[in-house]
């Protein structure tokens, strides 16, 4: 297949989500070429879109759930595999709620969504990444290894904990083998795991019409199964939905153990390093580009991040300021002009309060800015005599404001002005710029203690 496709026009289906339990109506739209997949809440203000990457994944416990922000798109992994195991390459999939409805546990509606819309090329062409070496991962009980091939196939064996229902299936997936063999294997779920899966807010949706559950030896089902072996072809409809997270087709041959969500999205992360092997390879082998001539500075235009009288390196601030990681807002002083003083703080991707400061959209928090605004303050009384080994204690902000986000990479000027100081009580002015630009200010009081 060499062309990438989309689908002919828009079609919707209504029904619940399996873990929140909201009604929901999902409405497949064509999209253009190279805009891959991407999930619009309808219902939020703006119509935020998420798109189905793994950079974009922030929790794969029993699903795999996107954000972007504050938006969340939980269980999307089976309508990732309906488009993967169609070929279908752009698609904008329109909800009104946080998740997709799961029908009957499989992705059979979604496969009719697809015909009655049908399929239609487009004019850009596919690019398959084919995998150039083993990737192998070991993930608690799931042991995977991609292999490089000609096609995409998965040969998967599956089971519980004591193991039951040992199964193994192998496919070579094509838009004819994702819709006989994989498309209508049910989710599927141990007896003993329900009251867990409740107790953590998940299944509302759940019951006898959407999914399995296998209770000692005996499999309860509204219907028989579809498949002999429907437990371990689910678990592969769930691989090709959550390696659809690489946004390319992928070839190669997947063998893979007791795989979980988890343990497939480590596998796609692992498989998008080595697609940018090459590309690294190269820029380190190239010769450097030529430097921009810079432009003439603005007549006495400063750099602020420049050290001047009063400078203070991270040793001296950290003799100053008890604080320490992760806390410490200040990486050293450029400037101490009585009590006017400039700090820096560069801003990376390495700060902890990344990690849940929103997952896929860095920001630092602005109540950390004010914190840097309070310890750049503290740094000019503490460095006085009289005050050497006390602590600054933050007392309160008054007229903050905060104009724009901080990200990962900006160089953050603290510029504070001391105002009053009044026995312990101090008080002070602070702004904090980006590229010479104000992204937040206030007025910091705050208290000298003894250590």
């Amino acid at each position: 297949m060499v062309q990438q496709q989309t689908l002919n026009g828009p079609v919707s289906y209504s029904g619940i989500g399996l873990h929140s339990g909201n009604r929901v109506t999902m409405t497949f739209l064509p999209a253009p070429p190279n805009s891959g997949i991407r999930f619009r809440r309808v219902d939020l203000e703006g119509k935020p879109e998420i798109e189905a990457r793994v950079e974009n994944v922030v929790e794969n416990n029993r699903s795999t759930t996107l954000a972007k922000g504050n938006t969340r798109i939980h269980t999307v992994e089976h309508v990732l595999a309906t488009f993967a195991g169609y070929g279908i390459d752009n698609v904008i999939v329109e909800l009104d709620a946080n998740e997709p409805p799961i029908a009957d546990g499989s992705a059979r509606e979604y496969c009719k969504m697809v015909q009655s819309a049908g399929i239609v090329p487009q004019d850009e062409r596919r690019e398959p990444y084919s995998v150039t070496a083993p990737i192998e991962l070991t993930m608690g009980e799931t042991v995977m290894t991609l292999f490089p091939d000609d096609a995409f196939k998965i040969s998967c064996t599956s089971a519980d904990k004591q193991g039951r229902f040992t199964q193994f299936y192998s496919v070579a997936l094509s838009p004819t083998s994702w819709e006989r063999d994989l498309a209508h294997a049910r989710t599927f779920c141990f007896y003993e795991e329900i009251e867990y899966l409740i107790n953590n807010g998940l299944i509302k949706g759940g019951s006898l019409e959407n999914a399995v559950v296998i209770r000692d030896d005996a499999v309860l089902t509204t219907e028989p199964l579809r498949y002999p072996d429907e437990f371990v072809r689910h678990k592969m409809l769930d691989i090709v939905g959550d390696l659809a997270l690489l946004g390319r087709p992928l070839r190669g041959h997947l063998i893979a153990i007791k795989p979980s969500h988890a343990a497939n999205c480590e596998l796609v992360r692992r498989i998008a390093a080595q697609m940018r092997k090459p590309l690294v390879a190269a820029q380190a082998f190239a010769p450097p580009p030529a430097a921009p001539k810079a432009a003439p500075a603005a007549a006495g235009a400063d750099d602020e991040t420049k050290a001047q009288d009063g400078a203070i390196d991270i040793q001296g601030v950290m003799k100053l300021l008890p604080h320490r990681y992760p806390f410490l807002m200040v990486d050293r002083v450029a400037k101490i002009d009585g009590n006017h003083i400039v700090g820096i703080k560069n801003v990376t991707i390495n700060e902890s309060y990344f990690q849940g400061h929103f997952p896929g959209h860095p920001v630092m928090p602005g109540v950390l800015q004010l914190e840097a605004m309070a310890q750049v303050a503290g740094i000019v009384m503490l460095k006085t005599a009289e005050n050497t080994g006390k602590i600054a204690y933050f007392m309160s902000a008054e007229d903050v404001k905060w104009r724009k986000p901080v990200l990962p990479g900006d160089v953050l000027v603290i510029d504070v002005e001391l105002t009053k100081m009044r026995g312990k009580i101090g008080k002070a002015k602070g702004m904090c710029k980006v590229g010479g630009e104000v992204v937040s200010e206030a007025a910091v009081t705050f208290m000298l203690v003894e250590a």
